[in-house]
This record gives C-alpha cells, structure tokens and sequence, in this order.
C-alpha cells in the first residue's frame, strides 16, 4: 500500500521540490520509503509502505533504458501468475508486484487492466508516445485524483497532495456540496474542490500532449443468472469466497482482520482460519450503548477460530480526534469514518495487513432499503389520493422518535418513495434521512440554490439504476450501490482511516471476480421478503454459530451520535452557531440553528443531518479557509 503523486508538463517546467512535497504530504500511507523521478516535463512521486517485496521494490520504478515509469499504490493479488507469464519475455529485477505491472503494461498497453485482479491506483507515463496512462481498480478501493490545468496535469492518491501543488486550488464545488448534504456522498468525476477531479472506479485515464481521455473498462453484469438450487449455488458461492481470501493473504509481513460479529467479517475470519489454520490476530470494537455491544459476538469466532483477539472498548473523544479524521479523509462523510479511525489505530499496533467485510451488503442485499423499495411499489398501488389525503396526514401526526431508524421513520420513508418510480423511488430511498427536497427551500439560500439549480444532486444514484445490465429491481439497486454509495462511503472511509495509521486493509468481498459471480446469484437468492442476504446466510450456517447468523444487523457506527451526545452537542454549538458556510451564503443560519434547537429539545432526530453540515462545515475551515488541524483542534479545546 502506498500514496502516488506526479504531474506532466506541458511547458517541460517542473519544480523536483514541488513533486517530493506532494509526496510528504501523503507520507502516512507510506512511512516505509519515498522515491522522486523529475525529467523531460514529468515528474513522479511515491510514499511506500512495504508489504511485498520488502527489500526492493523501491518507487518511482521505470524501464532499463528509463523509457517507462510507474508509480503503483496498491496490491495485484494475481502478480505471481502474471509473473509467471512474463518471465520468458521480460527480465525481472525485483519480487515485486510493481516490476509485473510495469513489465505487464509493456506487453499489453493500456489493456493490462483487464489483467488485473487486485485493489491499485496507477500512473505509468510513456516517454515514446508521450503520454500518461492512469488506471483505478474495479470497485474503486483505491483513490485517484487529478487537476488538469493550462499547462498540464496532475495527480495523487489525495486531494492534500494537489493543494501542495497549486493552494489557488483551494475553492469549494458548490455541487458536491449540495449533492453531499442531498445523499450523504461525492461521487465522481466530483471532488469537494471546484476545479479537483476523481476518476471513477474501473476508469482509466489517458493524457497524450494536452489531450484527455476518461474510459470505463470494467462494469458488472447482472443478465446471465446461475441455474441450480440454492444448495448449488452456496456451493459455487463458498469456492468463490475461499479463492477470493486465499488471495487477499498474499503478503510478506503478517496478516490480521476485523472481526465485528457479524456475518460478513465473521465468514472472512472463518475462511482465513481454514487456510492458514489459524492463530493471527483479529480486531473487535466494542460499543457499550444500550444492546449494539458485539463483543460476545465476536469472541464465540474468535474461540472458535483460534485467533488472537483485541477488543477496543469504543469511547472516542471527537475533541481529541475529529480535526484529525476530517482531514486524513480530505472530503466530508460521517460518523462511521470515527469508528474506522479508532478500531485502525488499534489494529496498527499489531498487524500491518487487515482484512474486513467490506462489501458484502452490496453482493448480497444486507439494507432494509431493497425490500422496503419492493414494498413501496405494493404500497403505491394504493390511489395516490388516498396516499396523500388520508394516510400521510396520518403519519405526519406521528413523532419521529429519537431513533433515525424507528418504525415511524420507516413509515414515513414507505410513504415518501411510494410517490416515485424506478431509479427516481431508489434515489429518493437514499436522501430520505439527509436533505431530501422537503429541506432544500429551507436550508439553502436562494443564492446558493441558483448556482446549482441545473445539477441534479441525485443524478448518478439514477444513471447507474437506469444504465444496469440487468432486469430485476434488485439487482438495479445493487448496481446503483456497488458503482455509486460503496466506493464513495464504506470503502473510501476505509481506505482513508487504515492509510492514516499506515495500515493496509483489504476487502475480499471486493474481489471483482468474486462481485462478477455474485452479480449473477438469482435476486430471489438475496431478498426473499423480510430476509436478506439469503444465500449469504445460508453459507455462514456452515461456518457460523446461529444465534450470530440470525440477530438483528446493527452496524459499528449507527450509535455514534447517539452515544456521544453530549460531545456533539459540543461541537454543534462551537461550529454552527457561527457557521462559516452560513457567513458565505451557502446555508440559511435560521433554519440551520432551528434543526439544532429541534434536536437538542428532543422534539425531531436530526442527528443524521447535523452531522453532515458539521462535517462539511469542519471541512470548510480546515480547507477552504485553511485554518489547518491545529486552528480547527484549538477551537474545539477552548469550548471545552
């Protein structure tokens, strides 16, 4: 695991000092090493945590006549078969998975992607054709970013690193803001930054002498469904899955995993323990509030797989850490980055590989949000006047409760998305409990609203519903999540929060062979009414005790706000009663401070949406005002 930094210049003109502070910048992803190659209007840059090959591997590495180079931030789990491929045609100087992506790309061109199995950001500059070639995995684990300006482009594996390059950068996208604050997430070619690019996941980017070309190359598809019985299918599930972490254990330094008691890490633990016979360390966080502990969960897997299991017994301070979390992530998001933050820096102090869940509630269906969506559509066939005139005033006479997912949120929410269709009724599905429509004439200003009246913040929810390869709604959701909420909230936390202790994570649920198969599981295989993730659960009977299998999903981070409430009200009170986002007329300052009053009484549960605007307002001051860690950190001591 590593950070890539690198810029191409059009004029030829490139500061050796600017790319190695680009580079420092980003030094916690990898504290191993750093290497800089400047020449000939290019000019790469690379930290190294060193997990395979750890002697050599050294970065930026280039060709023996220096006509190729690389800058490689991630794993290629297949680089011994693709060595073996290779040896007879290319020279190898190192074990590295990097020497085969280099010798890979000379073979293949830019169609070595489709080569790859594994989690990476690369950039491999051409000197011959003069051209820049970027590429980021499937299911986009791994981060990219870009800035393409007059005289040329830059990257890196994060937006600090570009700031180092150019601080006039330092200018707010009001779209990602409203598309944020709308559906919790940013999703590309959008960053937080006006005029800073994401590449989007299983894209690849070509620049040849001012000329820039983003392709997609990978998607899933979801027509061509299994046939058999569910038996058969768990089956051809359970090699997948073995297969998949077999992989995922490649490494020359020890690997551990996160173990949460739930399904998703509790089958990762289970599988790794019946290939390595167990014995390595594992990870739990432990939530004392009301019934979400996990710890007695998590230790029935962790006696029953013999490993070496360290419980953290979750009571972040946010004073302490929330300045730091907000700007290892570069981007607002939510409260499950405190969580990440914390459980990585205890797993940092034993292991420097981890692997996790990740993913698998988008495989398999693991949200009550694809069968609430099917129930919507029973729902909406009741008269839509019947819907408005008799049943909604009846909700509305319902407290919401102090619970972001009680039974009259779930009601209303029903009622909300019954009123729409197709990806419209999915997307509304996901702004539901943030700033949905019924908010955005209250909480924005009118001058706000007028720059971003022609962007539809639910737009790529949509398009990735509607462009599917697929005929079921299920499987439309599914899509819409893999290529849109997973990369952009779960796995960029993670990635974000692991590289902030110089940890590695990894995700076999990620697999994009193992995600290939799983797209072709029959929907009927993963929702079945009430039940979700059906053949997931069928498979964990294997390997999981029942009473593990069967509990109710509650999710490391669903607590936070709630726990911590007395710190947030903290933070609310430090941040949004002079809100900086207000000051610059983004936001309404009365309504803003009438969500907090309504909160704080107890009468309504903005808990969800309060943090949104005080992330991004946290954000705001740490960025765009550049009042740095410290000014952020200091404030936050002084109110308490």
């Amino acid at each position: 695991m590593c950070g890539i930094v690198g810029y191409v210049s059009v004029s030829g003109s490139i500061d050796r000092e600017k790319i190695t502070a680009m580079a420092a910048a980003i030094s916690h992803r990898g504290p191993d090493d750093a290497g800089c190659l400047v020449e000939s209007g290019v000019g790469f840059g690379h930290r190294r945590l060193s997990i395979i090959d750890l002697d050599a591997g050294h970065q930026p590495m280039q060709t023996e006549d220096g006509g190729i180079w690389i800058v490689f931030n991630g794993e290629i789990y297949n680089y011994r078969d693709l060595r073996a491929e290779l040896e007879g045609k290319y020279p190898f100087n190192t074990s590295s998975d990097t020497e085969v992506l280099l010798r890979l790309y000379q073979e293949y061109g830019a169609e070595c992607v489709r080569k790859l199995r594994g989690m990476f950001a690369f950039a491999i500059y051409d000197h011959r054709q003069q051209e820049l070639f970027i590429a980021r995995d499937h299911l986009g684990q791994k981060p990219l970013y870009y800035w393409h300006g007059a005289d040329g482009i830059a990257f890196a594996s994060e937006i600090k690193s570009l700031l180092v390059l150019e601080p006039k950068l330092r200018a707010i996208n009001p779209e990602a803001l409203y598309e944020y604050l709308t559906i919790r997430i940013i999703t590309p070619p959008r960053s937080m930054y006006k005029d800073i690019a994401k590449l989007p996941p299983g894209h690849t980017l070509r620049y040849c002498r001012g000329q820039l070309q983003v392709e997609r190359y990978w998607e899933l598809d979801y027509r061509d469904k299994i046939p058999g019985s569910l038996p058969d299918v768990v089956e051809q599930l359970d090699r997948q899955l073995q297969e998949a972490v077999k992989y995922h254990l490649v490494s020359d330094v020890p690997v551990g995993a996160f173990l949460s008691g739930g399904v998703d890490s509790g089958l990762i633990v289970a599988t790794m323990s019946g290939l390595t016979g167990g014995g390595f360390d594992t990870f739990t966080g432990d939530v004392d509030y009301k019934t979400h502990s996990e710890l007695p969960y998590a230790r029935q897997l962790s006696d029953k797989y013999k490993t070496n299991n360290h419980v953290l017994s979750f009571k972040p301070s946010l004073v302490e850490s929330l300045p730091d979390i907000l700007w290892h992530l570069d981007e607002p998001s939510d409260s499950l980055s405190v969580a990440m933050y914390y459980i990585c820096r205890l797993a940092k102090q034993h292991v420097k590989v981890i692997l996790g869940g990740d993913g698998g509630d988008e495989l398999f269906g693991g949200y009550d949000r694809y069968y609430g969506n099917v129930y919507a559509s029973y729902y909406a066939l009741l008269p839509a006047v019947m819907r408005r005139q008799l049943v909604r005033p009846l909700l509305e006479r319902i407290p919401d409760g102090s619970w972001y997912q009680s039974v009259s949120h779930q009601a209303k929410w029903i009622d909300h998305i019954a009123a729409h269709r197709g990806s419209e009724r999915y997307a509304k599905s996901l702004s539901y409990f943030y700033f949905s429509d019924k908010f955005k004439q209250l909480l924005y200003t009118p001058e706000f609203l007028a720059q971003v009246q022609a962007f539809d913040p639910e737009y790529s929810v949509k398009k990735y519903f509607d462009v599917a390869k697929a005929d079921d709604v299920i499987d439309r959701m599914l899509n819409s999540d893999s290529m849109v909420r997973m990369p952009d909230h779960p796995v960029m936390i993670l990635d974000r929060m692991s590289m902030a202790h110089g940890l590695e994570a990894r995700a076999p649920f990620l697999d994009h062979k193992l995600a290939e198969f799983c797209a072709r599981i029959p929907p009927k295989m993963k929702i079945k009414g009430r039940t979700r993730r059906l053949i997931q659960l069928e498979l964990a009977k294997r390997y999981l005790p029942e009473s593990l299998i069967f509990r109710k999903k509650q999710g490391f981070a669903s607590p936070i706000t709630y726990m911590l409430a007395k710190e947030f009200q903290l933070i609310y009170n430090t941040f949004l009663k002079d809100s900086r986002l207000v000051e610059e007329n983004y936001l309404n300052g009365a309504y803003v401070s009438q969500l907090l009053q309504e909160h704080l009484s107890g009468s309504h549960d903005h808990g969800q949406r309060l943090w949104l605007i005080c992330s991004a307002e946290i954000w705001y001051r740490l960025n765009i005002d550049n009042q740095g860690r410290e000014g952020v950190g200091s404030l936050l001591r002084r109110a308490a």
